[in-house]
């Protein structure tokens, strides 16, 4: 078993245990290593060591977390364009197809794709001409496969352009201010006010999906929920900085262990944004 797929499975067992705290033997146990060599491997992958981890995603400090926030989204407004608190929104730029561009699941539409790996495990960028359109954590092959899935009719061609390492750059804090991550989403009109609202939540905070629907002055809870849950881009529109308002973290598309770990770590870390 490779590195990160003990940390990976680490994160599983933290994900189905986090409400109990489990000890650091409890952890190590679960990927059969003793409590010194799985220590030092846990605090090389995070920065910190998994008791400091444990305590980022406690229920009681994610329910502080969002009573601290007060209105997120609101604030955000408030803050400077040079503060590290909107960084998503600083980073991010969304087109919207038009229905030309994904009709028939694509027809007409050139994809370039490219495999990358980062601290959250293997992922796959997805862009056409015009931006990112899809973003998807885990396997190669399976992600390959979900995304020729959904574009059944495009052209697909593995390469590496500018926008993708940019994705890159920014998922390892390596991206500058000034430049841009261009995506090109399909989606509803209500689906993208949805991510809109995502990208205003500030860095190292949480809100909840009732606080999203009640900025956007929607009822349908639900349908919020859904449009959150559909998010084609991980991580760059930060879905995962929505929780359940018990502080419960909730079911995330790629793992409820990779929504702890960004949790987490973006919550120990400060960005080094280089002006």
């Amino acid at each position: 078993m490779n590195e990160y797929k003990k940390i990976e499975k680490a994160l599983i067992f933290i994900a189905e245990n986090y409400k109990k705290q489990p000890t650091l033997r409890q952890i190590a146990d679960s990927v059969e290593m003793n409590e010194y060599n799985f220590q030092k491997l846990f605090t090389a992958w995070a920065g910190i060591s998994p008791k400091q981890f444990l305590s980022f995603i406690n229920i009681n400090s994610a329910q502080r977390v969002i009573k601290s926030g007060g209105s997120l989204i609101d604030a955000t407004y408030n803050v400077g364009l040079s503060s590290t608190s909107r960084l998503h929104d600083l980073f991010v730029n969304i087109t919207a197809m038009t229905p030309a561009e994904y009709k028939n699941n694509g027809v007409n539409l050139s994809i370039n794709y490219s495999f990358n790996s980062s601290c959250f495990g293997e992922y796959l960028i997805a862009s056409t001409n015009k931006g990112i359109c899809d973003i998807i954590f885990g396997d190669n092959k399976l992600t390959l496969l979900e995304l020729k899935k959904k574009w059944e009719n495009a052209t697909f061609t593995e390469q590496r352009n500018a926008q993708h390492k940019l994705v890159h750059d920014f998922i390892e804090n390596k991206i500058k201010l000034g430049e841009k991550i261009k995506l090109h989403l399909k989606g509803t009109n209500f689906q993208l006010s949805v991510w809109k609202a995502l990208l205003m939540i500030p860095e190292n905070q949480l809100t909840t999906y009732s606080n999203i629907a009640n900025k956007l002055n929607s009822k349908a809870y639900r349908a919020v929920g859904t449009a959150i849950g559909s998010n084609p881009v991980a991580y760059i529109i930060p879905c995962h900085r929505v929780i359940k308002s018990t502080g419960e973290f909730g079911n995330y598309r790629w793992g409820t262990q990779l929504k702890i770990a960004m949790i987490a770590l973006e919550n120990k870390q400060q960005r080094n944004i280089t002006i």
